[in-house]
């Protein structure tokens, strides 16, 4: 008998229809898995046999079986076509019968015949909605991830018997409760708070900025002033997630198989931090099989390069494109994948090898020479896209042991959130969110500078030999410091403060 079985492979952050026909016939015994399946898929020959074994259920051996994963041109990696073949073999074997046309299986099997954890399960019920499928059958442990999506029916698979008696009507599977996504988001739970850390008020500040909209931020300093705290507190500072992010963000960790086992949906902002000596595909992405790298890891949230002229240069300068887009592009021989990584980057460095160029109290022992090959490590284009550019000194010792406490991140928070607030209504119609994001367009429209600004701004486009690029970002950030202060039209104060993380170009 020969009958159809619908699955899904996925390729980078989408997924494809995969069917999975098998056909059982009575001649020649043999046992045969085509459609361009990889290793682990041939390998399910047995783990499907041994699983029928060991639930109960008589093996066709004595006949023919083929199984085709269609369409035959897309490769299929990974185990989760096990479940969709055993059940498709199942109903053919039995030759029963049973509509699964609205159905779509996933699921690893394991030799007792259990139901193992599947990567990619939120893509796949979101896939499932997109397609018009009423049930996904997924392992029982993948769920409540699953049930994050509405206007799917989620079943939560245990075992090959529980499955079998499901669709025999035997002993049904109870579906998994949907899932309120507004319930799971809570405000941010870092331990860190930046009414400890002591002085650095015009780093604080800027971070502030760079938390409102989005911006990246440098931070420059001599060793011990406090670079390394200040991003690591720098997620205490952010906005809530948004239910939309807090779904592409699951995607991604899902699919690279970094979904914590019982959680359903990452609820706060990602904060990656990479060691320098990080391989480019580690930090972009990519592989043989495409996989998301660290830049899509922090989407919507944090990426923290510390020691950033450690890094190779090469490595920094994949860094590129995905600063200016939001979008990382891997071209394979296979075909092309992109993965999102709208991520807020937060780079720290020292000024110089020894690290005291810019410490008026100690002496640099750094030759001119070392300086430049130091500075020469990232390059400029690299630099240019970075919005902020912060000098962080070395904190005195009257500072340290002031026993007053600063504003504490609670409280920044408060202020960053009602800024994103407007930038959210701002861009209501738009695929943009926040004021980093905005094209020349979106500049021309909001950012408007009235007579006084612009002289401002055209004598230190002059004297600080900005870029064009430049002159967009302090645009933006000078529409950012407006948000932050609740002014719809920006003001000279505005566009003298953002020029202020601005450095001069040589």
């Amino acid at each position: 008998m020969f009958t159809k079985v619908n699955s899904a492979a996925i390729v980078g952050l989408n997924c494809i229809p995969i069917v999975a026909e098998v056909d059982i016939a009575g001649s020649w015994p043999g046992y045969q898995i085509v459609g361009l399946a990889d290793t682990s898929i041939q390998e399910a020959k047995e783990r499907i046999r041994t699983a029928w074994k060991n639930t109960g259920i008589p093996f066709p051996s004595n006949s023919r079986v083929i199984i085709n994963l269609a369409p035959a041109n897309v490769r299929k990696i990974g185990s989760a076509y096990d479940l969709p073949m055993a059940v498709g073999m199942y109903i053919a074997a039995t030759k029963k019968e049973i509509d699964l046309s609205n159905a779509l299986f996933v699921g690893e099997l394991a030799l007792d015949g259990s139901v193992r954890h599947t990567n990619g399960v939120l893509p796949l019920a979101i896939f499932a909605k997109k397609q018009g499928y009423k049930r996904l059958f997924v392992p029982a442990v993948n769920a409540t991830e699953g049930a994050i999506i509405h206007g799917v029916t989620i079943y939560p698979v245990t075992s090959l018997k529980e499955i079998i008696s499901h669709i025999n009507e035997e002993e049904l599977i109870t579906p998994a409760k949907t899932t309120n996504i507004s319930s799971l988001i809570t405000k941010n739970t870092n331990t860190g708070d930046m009414a400890h850390i002591k002085g650095q008020a015009f780093a604080k500040r800027a971070l502030e900025i760079a938390a409102s909209g989005g911006h990246n931020i440098l931070l420059s300093g001599p060793p011990g002033s406090g670079k390394t705290l200040l991003a690591r507190t720098f997620p205490s500072i952010l906005p809530t997630l948004s239910t939309q992010e807090a779904i592409d963000i699951t995607q991604i960790y899902s699919v690279a198989g970094l979904l914590p086992a019982g959680t359903p949906l990452i609820t706060t902002r990602p904060f990656r931090t990479p060691h320098h000596s990080a391989s480019g595909v580690a930090l972009v992405g990519g592989g043989t099989f495409p996989r998301p790298g660290e830049i899509s890891l922090a989407h919507r949230g944090v990426l923290f390069l510390d020691e950033f002229p450690e890094f190779s240069r090469t490595v920094l300068e994949n860094l590129r494109q995905p600063l200016e887009d939001g979008m990382v592009t891997i071209s394979r021989a296979q075909g092309t994948l992109e993965f999102p990584a709208r991520f807020t980057l937060v780079a720290s460095q020292n000024p110089c090898p020894c690290g005291y160029a810019s410490d008026p109290d100690k002496t640099c022992t750094c030759s001119t020479q070392q300086v430049s090959r130091y500075k020469k490590k990232v390059s400029g284009p690299i630099l240019d896209r970075i919005d902020l550019h912060v000098e962080v000194p070395r904190v005195d010792f009257e500072k340290l042991t002031d026993e007053t406490l600063g504003e504490a991140s609670k409280d920044i928070q408060a202020r960053v959130q009602l800024a994103r607030e407007r930038q959210l209504a701002r861009f209501e119609d738009m695929t943009i969110q926040t004021n980093s994001e905005m094209g020349n367009k979106e500049i021309k429209t909001f950012c408007k500078l009235n007579e006084e600004s612009t002289q401002l701004f055209r004598q230190a486009m002059t004297h600080m030999y900005l870029s064009a690029r430049s002159f967009h970002r302090i645009i933006k950030i000078a529409r950012t410091i407006a948000d932050l202060e609740n002014i719809e039209e920006i003001q000279t104060p505005h566009i003298a403060e953002a020029l202020q993380y601005r450095v001069k170009q040589s």
